[in-house]
């Protein structure tokens, strides 16, 4: 990887314990020789720092989605295709990356599909009592905790600290024992922040509380293990981290908790036996037809059809994020991020991100982001999120140093004015 003299530069103003603390991690955790994956992606017109928001698609992806196709089409060219046989090995290569049982996976159409679905599985708002989130959960999630506070819970939201994070100690004092449910971000999609999820779980769990995770930017980016956590319900979608598409997503549900929530709907894919007693030599039987449910999550929350462009996509892309390894992309990005970090905080930036966050995400507050920087970014054909009064920087698997020296060469030496 070639190293720029800004990077340099940036690695030099790096102070004492940072500089140890990455060299502890890359020796802990080395990179192996496909990081970046570069080659594992076609080769963008533009710097691309902003898979945080959508993941490009491998190219083993997209030839996985033309086989495909091909089958859909019945060309005749692909014989022996079985798209359930890729969902089963699909969902187990998920299960493997975050930690979850086969039977506690179930497919769902997005993140916020499956929060919703959590939501009505634990009777909210009829049971009423308190709902505990925070400042850097998903902004979206603002909209639905603020309908559910008209509607009768009480709602706490958890404000950032001055230093990107959410006090654990604000958290203890929030949760009590009319605490129905804590909803958090693993990874907060607003600064890379990452809770302690074992910590959150084993105060939620000691007042009765479950906890839900929304792991959309920790899948397949950086370690989670949501069973080792004590997490209760997790969901994500696929476009981002997973490298997937939109449609197509994960809801976790804790194998012990299972026979303890409610089914919040009715979905055809939750069925695992069907008779039905209205057809011609049908055997007779009472009603239309008579049924079982499968005895696991997909039981509970599964929906209808699936995505199947989805599943061929993510059979291919899990088996990449497997094969290159999450502890070692977590690794390999850590200098980048140490680069942002110290170069723009001593530019005058103001952080928003935690200095030691090891997470794909770095985000900047400034005063009217979008209009001072929209532009600019845009003439040195850098594609990053800038919003209205911040920026955020996302570190994915094919980026290096010359992607951040790019970067910080087309920034201002000094925030705008």
């Amino acid at each position: 990887m070639k190293l720029t003299r800004r990077a340099l530069v940036a690695a030099a103003a790096t102070s004492g314990a940072l500089a140890q603390s990455a060299a502890a991690a890359a020796q802990a955790s080395p990179a192996p020789g496909r990081l970046p994956a570069k080659d594992a992606f076609a080769k963008m017109p533009f710097t691309y720092l902003d898979a945080g928001s959508t993941h490009p698609m491998p190219l083993g992806a997209r030839k996985a989605l033309e086989e495909y196709l091909r089958y859909k089409t019945q060309d005749g060219t692909v014989s022996n295709y079985s798209v359930g046989a890729k969902e089963t090995a699909m969902i187990a290569k998920f299960g493997k990356l975050v930690g979850a049982a086969h039977d506690e996976l179930s497919l769902i159409q997005s993140t916020t599909m499956g929060e919703n679905l959590v939501i009505r599985a634990l009777g909210i708002p009829e049971s009423g009592g308190r709902i505990v989130t925070d400042a850097l959960h998903f902004f979206g999630s603002f909209y639905t905790y603020g309908e559910l506070g008209k509607a009768g819970m009480d709602v706490v939201t958890l404000p950032m600290t001055k230093d990107g994070r959410i006090d654990m100690g604000q958290m203890a004092a929030a949760v009590n024992d009319r605490t129905k449910l804590v909803s958090i971000s693993a990874v907060s999609t607003t600064n890379g922040f990452a809770h302690d999820l074992k910590a959150v779980c084993d105060l939620a769990h000691a007042h009765g509380a479950y906890v839900y995770v929304d792991m959309v930017h920790a899948a397949g980016i950086s370690p989670i293990d949501l069973r080792a956590a004590g997490v209760d319900f997790a969901a994500a979608s696929s476009y981002k981290w997973l490298m997937g598409d939109f449609g197509l997503g994960f809801l976790y549900v804790r194998k012990e908790i299972q026979d303890k929530v409610k089914r919040p709907w009715w979905g055809y894919h939750q069925v695992n036996a069907f008779k039905s007693h209205v057809f011609p030599y049908d055997e007779p039987g009472p009603g239309a037809a008579t049924y079982g449910m499968s005895p696991d999550a997909a039981g509970k929350f599964a929906m209808g059809t699936t995505s199947w462009t989805g599943v061929v996509q993510l059979d291919y892309s899990l088996g990449l994020i497997k094969d290159l390894g999450v502890p070692a992309i977590e690794a390999a990005r850590q200098p980048l991020i140490k680069a942002v970090q110290t170069e723009l905080r001593g530019r005058g930036y103001q952080p928003m991100t935690p200095l030691d966050s090891r997470t794909a995400l770095v985000a900047f507050a400034l005063k009217d982001a979008r209009a001072k920087l929209g532009d600019l970014m845009k003439a040195a054909n850098i594609r990053l999120t800038v919003s209205q009064n911040r920026f955020r920087v996302s570190l994915a698997v094919f980026n290096d140093m010359n992607d951040v020296d790019r970067l910080l060469s087309a920034l201002p030496r000094t925030p705008p004015a």
